[in-house]
């Protein structure tokens, strides 16, 4: 079991700070969803872990001890992707994986076992221009694993893949989890980390503005709110009604496509709404506790994805 620990990361460039004092943490065996807006200071933070940043101030530790990642197995796939195009896939898969320690005879088993868990094996002699995007994308995540690494980072790696071949990738996510990999997942698609992710970081403007475990966030985020729609009501006409007749119990918060979302109003719990509800006219089709998705969360911390 490993624990990767980030503590008051602060980094500057020239009078501009950055980040102001990151902290997290992610242990081996579980996924941790980095998240941000667009210049948050997702990819710096990421940078710093992989010590191509050094920190104005700040420690990362694994174990409890000072992290140096040229001692560890780390597999990076970084937002802006990094191989040659114009060498032969598994010539650069093999050379990759020797500058990260392995033998030539490691390095080529382990090429061609990635190359085709991944189902891109018949383009191992290609230069990888001639492969399409998704493909090249594919490669790129072999060449991540090629190391059989003990920490993986993961930035945006659904990016350019088809439905068929993001599953290919989910598997492989879930199957590094399962062999106790720490894995660190960066992505603006949030229906994929709330698969993968048990913990979430959000950075927004170089500081982190919500952390912990995805399942307690989100309970705390649904508290006081129900979620509420009826077969004989069209939305913006239920609305109208909770506002005119049970203003006092509750309030309408949102509205997604298929339901109003309600806030409780102090003093009032959701048998008094049930009870009102009864005594009304209301044909209900759907009404019960609201579990936010992530995006909801992300939209209402930091606003929307610009």
């Amino acid at each position: 079991m490993m624990k990767l620990e980030v503590k008051g990361i602060r980094k500057s460039f020239g009078d501009r700070e950055v980040l102001h004092g990151i902290d997290f943490h992610v242990e081996s065996g579980k996924a941790l969803g980095l998240l941000g807006r667009n210049g948050a200071g997702k990819t710096t933070t990421i940078r710093i872990l992989m010590d191509v940043f050094h920190a104005n101030s700040g420690e990362i530790l694994l174990d409890g001890k000072g992290f140096v990642p040229s001692k560890h197995r780390i597999g990076y796939l970084p937002e802006e992707r990094g191989l040659y195009p114009k060498r032969t896939v598994i010539d650069q898969m093999i050379y990759l994986a020797c500058l990260r320690g392995m033998n030539p005879r490691e390095a080529k088993a382990s090429a061609k076992k990635w190359l085709a868990r991944l189902e891109v094996d018949e383009y191992e002699t290609r230069k990888l221009e001639t492969l399409s995007k998704g493909n090249q994308q594919k490669v790129q995540l072999a060449a991540t694993l090629v190391s059989n690494p003990e920490i993986v980072i993961l930035d945006e790696p659904f990016s350019g893949l088809d439905p068929v071949n993001s599953q290919i990738l989910k598997d492989v996510v879930n199957e590094l989890i399962k062999d106790d990999i720490l894995v660190i997942f960066s992505s603006h698609q949030m229906s994929y980390v709330e698969e993968f992710c048990d913990d979430i970081a959000v950075i927004n403007q170089g500081q982190v503005v919500l952390v912990g475990k995805l399942k307690e966030i989100k309970r705390e985020y649904g508290r006081n709110r129900l979620m509420l729609s009826a077969e004989n009501y069209a939305l913006e006409e239920l609305a109208r009604k909770v506002e005119r007749e049970w203003a006092d119990l509750i309030s309408v918060s949102d509205r997604k496509k298929e339901f109003l979302i309600l806030e409780l109003k102090e003093g009032a719990d959701r048998r008094k709404v049930m009870a009102a509800l009864a005594r009304s006219d209301v044909d209900v089709e759907r009404f019960g506790g609201y579990e936010p998705s992530l995006n909801d969360i992300f939209v209402e911390k930091v606003g929307e994805e610009e």
